[in-house]
């Protein structure tokens, strides 16, 4: 199999990338706490991921796909660098319409955890992975790695840390291996599941 092919996307990538997206976090804790119906999540949640890339992320320059040789996307990652993190009004009001449509009456639950994630965000400059995430079907392939690899290169080079939150614990694992620490816990209202805020330092 050949290496895979990192680059940044275009708003022609769009539709491609949030579909493997929503494919990539069909199991996620928050997505299915979020869509309890399986059906539903598989028919909503690449409605999110359009509607992050295309009002938030592409406009920052930080959004890159990963393919193989048959050029197809596998696996998309949503950046933002430093100072860029935070949502505008105006893009918030965009992507509003998307949100209903993929939550519904669930919308409000998915507010209060964005503003959780806000009041646990770090301040200082650092580049924030937002979203990764590899299509089940070619999961295993280095595609992932690939576009970690991509961005915390540069981290490095420009001295710059990088932050996320895991939604998933088993994934805690695989972050730690790029140097990412776990620095607390976001507890979910309403019962729901825990979300773990990384750090990295860069090298």
């Amino acid at each position: 199999m050949s290496a895979p092919d990192v680059r940044p996307a275009t708003p022609g990538d769009t539709a491609a990338l949030s579909r493997v997206l929503g494919r990539a976090f069909h199991d996620d804790p928050v997505m299915s706490w979020l869509l309890p119906d399986a059906r539903a999540r598989e028919r909503k949640l690449h409605k999110l991921f359009a509607a992050m890339t295309r009002h938030h992320h592409l406009s920052r320059g930080g959004v890159e796909v990963a393919a193989t040789g048959t050029a197809v996307i596998g696996a998309a990652a949503l950046w933002d660098p430093p100072g860029q993190w935070r949502h505008t009004t105006g893009e918030q009001l965009r992507a509003a319409p998307s949100m209903l449509r993929t939550f519904g009456t669930a919308v409000r639950r998915g507010l209060r955890i964005t503003d959780l994630m806000k009041r646990h965000h770090p301040e200082g400059p650092h580049w924030y992975l937002a979203v990764i995430g590899s299509d089940p079907q070619v999961r295993g392939t280095g595609l992932g790695q690939a576009l970690m690899r991509s961005r915390l290169d540069r981290c490095d080079a420009e001295h710059a840390p990088a932050y996320l939150e895991s939604s998933n614990p088993d994934n805690i694992g695989y972050y730690r291996r790029f140097g990412f620490e776990v620095t607390g816990e976001i507890a979910l209202p309403d019962g729901g599941p825990v979300m773990y805020p990384m750090w990295r330092r860069p090298r």
